[in-house]
């Protein structure tokens, strides 16, 4: 078994949006409530973790969103646009969001993990410079890629976010950088409205984003094909020496939000795949961040299935229901797709990268 860190606390129980919000309080607690039973928590390790401070914000934030987000504090409730509300400790939950981000990458590149699972509130892949929106306040991803780069000295990071938004704001941060591949799946068009195949980076950063607009209706073995020809292989020409998911789990059949039809053997594969990269780029170093997702049963068993994934085994010794098993396994691995979208993607990348 790996020693795969979980980064939970419940500060992040206490962002709360408002009733009826999509983004709420049992996003996580469904996941939380499973995680803590001493049968399933003994596999795992829970480092202490604090929150970002402003040095670590201002590398992808301007200092009037920060100024914003923290004037929410202690108010009952506020809106920063019309979808993305906040409450009392909103603020310092994001700051301890974002800081749980950061301290993976510092174990994972000091040796002290094997891999590890961010599993926070506020979500952050739409969260711009200058403003949060989409849920969002503080883009967690983009801040903890950012100290990696600064403060680790790593000249390649790769981002995947197979969310079923497209994370504008990750994009926009490292658009004009080759430091930082942005790679994402995500419905299209939709939400929010970003993400076409010709957006593919400026100056230095032309060629590493790469987008792959999907419509609806994607299945385990579409994505399983998406993986198997697109992201892997460019995964492995860019030769990243550390790797980041932002994991939506929005993208499973049923979500509210969404119309693809993904299941926790699909989120268990592309798990397994992107673990197979770490191993063969950059000594295993892959870090798990939770963006969207509101269905609570995928919410749980997608989380759960990458989990297993990332332990390497079964959470509990009679227990493989979410463990991907040899033969679906080698199913997906088979899996190609001719699919229009696929192709145009494979072609858009192809432009880039030699796939």
């Amino acid at each position: 078994m790996r020693k795969t860190a979980i980064f939970k606390d419940d500060l992040f129980l206490m962002h709360d949006p408002g009733p009826n919000h999509p983004e709420r309080i049992d996003r996580l607690r469904v996941i939380y409530d499973f995680i803590e039973k001493p049968e399933h928590r003994k596999k795992f390790v829970f480092p202490d973790f604090g929150p970002a401070d402003l040095g670590h914000l201002e590398k992808n934030h301007g200092e009037a969103l920060i100024r914003r987000v923290a004037d929410t504090s202690g108010r009952r409730y506020d809106y920063l646009d019309q979808d993305t509300a906040t409450s009392a400790q909103s603020y310092e939950a994001a700051l301890l969001a974002a800081g749980a981000v950061i301290s993976g990458v510092d174990l994972l590149l000091e040796g002290e993990i094997d891999n590890g699972f961010a599993l926070v509130r506020p979500p952050g892949h739409h969260a711009e410079r200058d403003r949060a929106m989409g849920f969002c306040l503080f883009n967690n991803i983009a801040v903890a890629a950012w100290h990696a780069a600064v403060g680790h000295n790593l000249e390649r990071i790769m981002i995947i976010d197979w969310d079923l938004h497209h994370g504008n704001g990750t994009q926009f941060s490292f658009y004009d950088t080759s430091t930082v591949l942005y790679l994402s799946t995500h419905q299209f068009p939709y939400y929010p409205g970003t993400g076409a195949l010709q957006e593919t980076g400026i100056g230095e950063g032309e060629g590493y984003t790469v987008n792959i607009p999907l419509p609806g209706g994607f299945g385990d073995h579409e994505y399983a094909a998406i993986f198997n020809d697109i992201v892997i292989p460019v995964g492995r020409a860019y030769q990243p020496e550390l790797i980041l998911v932002s994991a939506g789990f929005d993208i499973y059949h049923g979500d509210p939000l969404g119309s693809m039809s993904v299941g926790p053997a699909g989120f268990a594969y592309m798990t397994r795949a992107l673990l197979g990269l770490a191993e063969d780029v950059c000594r295993g170093r892959l870090l798990v961040t939770l963006e969207g997702g509101y269905n609570l049963k995928g919410q749980r068993d997608g989380a759960l299935a990458v989990l297993s994934e990332l332990l390497g085994g079964p959470l509990t010794d009679d227990d493989s229901e979410f463990y991907l098993d040899d033969a679906t396994a080698a199913q997906f691995i088979n899996s190609h797709n001719s699919h229009d979208a696929i192709g145009r993607a494979i072609e858009a990348a192809g432009s880039h990268w030699n796939i």
